[in-house]
Parts: C-alpha cells; sequence; structure tokens
C-alpha cells in the first residue's frame, strides 16, 4: 500500500494520533475547557472534539477515529449526566467525527483549502451534535420534544463556528509547517564541513 494512501498507519499519523489524544485528554481535564456546562439536557458544550477535527483533517481517517474514539472515552468517563454514562451515546458518535471531517476536507481542498479546513471544522462538529443527540434519542435520554431540541440549537451554531475558527487556524498551520520542511543544499564540500 502507498504510504501516503490516507488509510495507511504511517510512523507521522501515530505521532499526530498520539499527540492530539494527549490533547484531547488535557481539554477534557481541565474544568470548564473541555466541557463547558450549559442549561440543557446534554449538561454541556464541549471543546473536546476540536482535536478529532484537526486529527481527521491533518492525519487521515484513521487519526481521526483513533482520537475521536479517545474523546469518546473521555467523555464517558467523565460523564455528568445520564446521557454520557452510555456508552453508545459517549463513544460511538464520536468516532464518526475525524471520518467526517477528513472526507469533508479531502473533498473540498482541491477547491479552497481554507473553505475545505472550515467546512471540515463545521460537518466535524455538526456530525457530533447531531450524532450525539440523535443517539440520545433513539436509547430514550432526550425527548423528541421540539422544545427541548431547540434548546441545543445555540450550543449546537456556538461549537460549530469555534470548530470552524481553529480547524482553519491549525490546518493552515500545519500545511505552512510541511511546505516549508526543506534542506539548505550544502555550499561546500562534504570534507570542508564543520560537522
Amino acid at each position: 500500500m502507498d504510504p501516503t494512501h490516507p488509510w495507511k498507519l504511517t510512523t507521522e499519523r501515530i505521532v499526530i494520533a498520539a499527540m492530539l489524544a494527549g490533547l484531547t485528554v488535557c481539554i477534557t481535564l481541565i474544568p470548564g475547557i473541555g466541557f463547558i456546562p450549559v442549561p440543557n439536557v446534554s449538561g454541556n458544550a464541549t471543546t473536546g472534539h476540536i482535536p478529532t477535527i484537526i486529527g481527521g483533517i491533518v492525519g487521515g481517517p484513521i487519526v481521526g477515529l483513533l482520537t475521536g474514539f479517545i474523546f469518546g472515552l473521555m467523555s464517558l468517563l467523565h460523564a455528568s449526566s445520564p446521557l454520557f454514562k452510555d456508552p453508545t451515546v459517549a463513544i460511538l458518535p464520536r468516532i464518526f467525527i475525524g471520518l467526517t471531517a477528513w472526507a469533508t476536507f479531502a473533498a473540498l481542498k482541491r477547491f479552497s483549502f481554507d473553505v475545505a479546513a472550515i467546512s471540515a471544522g463545521v460537518i466535524g462538529s455538526l456530525t457530533n451534535s447531531v450524532l450525539v443527540i440523535s443517539m440520545g434519542m433513539i436509547r430514550g435520554y432526550i425527548p423528541a420534544n421540539g422544545v427541548i431540541l431547540a434548546s441545543f440549537l445555540p450550543q449546537v451554531i456556538a461549537e460549530a463556528i469555534i470548530s470552524a475558527i481553529f480547524a482553519e487556524a491549525v490546518a493552515r498551520s500545519y500545511a505552512i509547517v510541511q511546505q516549508r520542511l526543506v534542506h539548505a543544499p550544502e555550499t561546500k564540500a562534504r570534507e570542508e564541513l564543520p560537522y
């Protein structure tokens, strides 16, 4: 398999996944950062999905899936409401965040890198929100009531905007660093070099 293939697990992708998983753990452990208390059924808004979105964009689908699993696991371990004490709500939907972010970014990047990154941030965030709310309704934690569902709307919009901003900023920074990783040509003969 080609090492640039998106489903190939390379050393670089393992490192990216480990760093973003570590960041996810740190974000979710700091009170008020990863899980922000809100007055609705979910109990918390989140920024913990942002490393998963970034993982999907810069590392591909495998990195997105791994970091999504870590985010879901941290959500389960730090559940403050019955909704997230259920693994099918806390973990299962989160696995798809990085996958949809990667697919969106891969589909749009040839047209515009920035639009692709912003769109991937929005789609990744909406994947989290829609799948968690849907799974909560399926499992009976969230009533299918228009008023209750409308209470999620400000949270969903805020999470999508924040995700889009971070996804674009980090993806653009990562691309700049990747493009500048070149070695300067040697100007002296090998035996003249001091090292």
